[in-house]
Order: structure tokens, then C-alpha cells, then sequence
């Protein structure tokens, strides 16, 4: 890119964000933005995180409104935790291929299979989902809320599979039954992937999302010398920010969404951050568009609305998690 071609990139990105701004103020809203979101939405954004991070700070902030530029549940959850503000999300077709793996009815099945047994919700689940489990988690806080479940207590953790298995290796606990769900970006980053681009940066360190199909392969090539176990981290979106934020250079593997390495580079220019597989991006993340988002802030498109019954018990399992652990804070820009 010529440098007369970077000014022009960069003044636009500016007038973007200026416009998205000027728009909010006049609304009263705060624009929040997930990590996975194209860049110029991140970087207009007035906080950019992780979805129950800007969920907690859309629930603390003054303003009357939330645009969430994110997947549909993301949004749904922010209306949970502040019932009384209006929530929108610039595209309501944003969905998400894990948070559809587990319906509300398929939970209720097998929570009858199994009596007695503690529901364990991630967050990236439909509000109805969350009416029906017990204590919600994070990927960067599932470890710690199903620990703090009596071990001798079985516990139903979905929809996520990967992030499943984490929690019981990390726990050594076999009464952790796993629903069979996937995040369909995150399954597709392979150990094989991981291993060749390991084997051919053998400095580098390795970020990895426990959502992702190649966390074993991680912990595998750790316990095998193949890679230095220090440099092997399973980390969620919130923590590989925080982890980025110590390093001045060297180079990172980052095994997630593609549009989390726009968020690490601006923490740490000095490091060579590259994605594990440069095709892991989400298009439901991607149909949030700078056009839509400020169609949405003009217009107010499109509200997300939440049952008033279901955000009441959903709000219950997802404050319990927030008691038993806080996530990271979010950036604001």
C-alpha cells in the first residue's frame, strides 16, 4: 500500500468513525463491538470485547440505547441485563451456528434424562437456553464456575463441546456430561493445521481459543516438547488482549476468529501476530457492515426484544455466573 493510499484508508476509517459518533450522541446510545467484527466496525465502536464483557458494560453505562455489533445472541443477552433499555443489532440475521446446536427444547430433554444434575450454559446460547440452565459461563470462566459445583454433583455443560472437554481435563472430573455442539469456525481450525504452522515457527508463541477444534492438539504438542508448554496458552478473546498486552515482539499463532488479530496488534504492535487458518472467519460476524451499522443508528433497526419471562430466569443463571467470577473489562476506543 502506497502511503498516499494509507492516508486515504485512513481518513475514511475516520470520517466513519466520526459519522458513527455523531450519530450515537444523538441517540444516546453506546456502540459496543464483539473482537470478531470487521475492523473499521471495531475500531468505530466506542467498547470493543468479548459478548458477556460488553454486556456487563451495557448494563452500566448512562445511555437510553445499545447498538451491539455482534451475532444475535450477544445482542439478546445485553437486553437481559438491562430489560429497560432499548438494544439494537445493526443485522438481525446474525446468527450463530453454536448458539443453534442447543435448543431450549433438546435442554429440557436432557435435563429430564439426567435429575439431579447442575446445568452449565457458555453464554453463546439463546436466551431460552439460558431460562433453562442453571449457572451461565465464559470461555474465560468455565473452569471456575463448574468448580465451583460440589464434585461429587453431575453437571450437563453445552452447547460447546471443546470447550466442554477443557473443562473436564483442567478438572479431572468425570461426571461432566458434554452436549455435542460446535462453533462452526472454531471446529474448523485443525491440530494438523496447528502442528504445521508450529513446526515451521518454532519461536513462536501459541494462542488458543478452548473453543476450537485443535486445543487438544495444543496440549498434545506441549506435553510432547514438540513446543515449550509456556508458549502453549488456552486463552479466551478477553485474555489473549491481556496476554498480548505484555509482549513487545517475537510472533503469536493465534487459533480463533480472524477478526480477533486486528484487536491484538493494536495491543501489541510490535509482535507478528498470524491467524492458524486465515479461512477461520464468521460470516454472521461479518454481516455487520459500517452501512448497516449506521442504518441502524439513523433508523433504529433492528430492535431485539426478549420475552419479559424468559429474561427473568435467564437473568438468574447468567448473575450467578457473574458472582462466582468477573471477566476481563472490555477496551473502550
Amino acid at each position: 500500500m502506497t502511503r498516499s493510499t494509507a492516508v486515504a484508508v485512513a481518513d475514511t476509517a475516520a470520517a466513519f468513525r466520526d459519522e458513527v459518533r455523531a450519530l450515537a450522541d444523538r441517540r444516546d446510545a453506546v456502540v459496543l463491538a464483539h473482537n470478531y467484527q470487521l475492523p473499521e466496525i471495531q475500531d468505530a465502536a466506542h467498547f470493543v470485547g468479548d459478548s458477556l464483557q460488553l454486556s456487563r458494560i451495557a448494563a452500566q453505562t448512562p445511555q437510553s440505547t445499545i447498538v451491539f455489533c455482534g451475532v444475535h445472541f450477544m445482542a439478546e443477552t445485553a437486553k437481559i441485563l438491562s430489560p429497560d433499555k432499548t438494544v439494537l443489532i445493526p443485522d438481525a440475521r446474525a446468527g450463530c451456528s453454536l448458539a443453534d446446536s442447543l435448543t431450549a427444547d433438546e435442554l429440557r430433554e436432557w435435563k429430564a434424562e439426567n435429575p439431579g444434575a447442575v446445568v452449565v450454559s457458555y453464554v453463546n446460547t439463546t436466551a431460552a437456553v439460558k431460562a433453562e440452565t442453571d449457572i451461565c459461563c465464559t470461555s474465560s470462566n468455565a473452569v471456575e464456575v463448574v468448580a465451583s459445583i460440589p464434585a461429587d454433583t453431575p453437571v450437563l455443560f453445552g452447547p460447546d463441546q471443546f470447550l466442554g472437554a477443557h473443562v473436564r481435563r483442567v478438572l479431572k472430573r468425570d461426571n461432566i456430561k458434554v452436549w455435542g455442539g460446535e462453533c462452526h469456525v472454531h471446529a474448523g481450525i485443525n491440530g494438523a493445521e496447528l502442528a504445521d504452522r508450529a513446526a515451521a515457527d518454532p519461536e513462536a508463541e501459541l494462542y488458543v481459543h478452548p473453543e476450537c477444534g485443535c486445543a487438544t492438539s495444543a496440549l498434545y504438542l506441549a506435553g510432547t516438547g514438540a513446543v515449550p508448554a509456556e508458549r502453549v496458552k488456552i486463552l479466551s478473546t478477553g485474555d489473549m488482549v491481556k496476554q498480548a498486552a505484555s509482549k513487545k515482539s517475537g510472533s503469536v499463532l493465534v487459533a480463533t476468529e480472524i477478526g480477533m488479530i486486528h484487536q491484538l496488534r493494536k495491543a501489541a504492535p510490535g509482535v507478528d501476530f498470524r491467524p492458524v487458518n486465515e479461512r477461520a472467519s464468521c460470516r454472521y460476524m461479518k454481516m455487520i457492515t459500517p452501512d448497516k451499522l449506521l442504518r441502524s443508528l439513523r433508523s433504529g433497526t433492528d430492535e431485539v426484544v426478549v420475552d419479559a419471562e424468559i429474561a427473568a430466569r435467564a437473568r438468574r443463571s447468567v448473575e450467578r455466573m457473574i458472582a462466582i467470577g468477573t471477566p476481563g473489562n472490555a477496551s473502550s476506543e
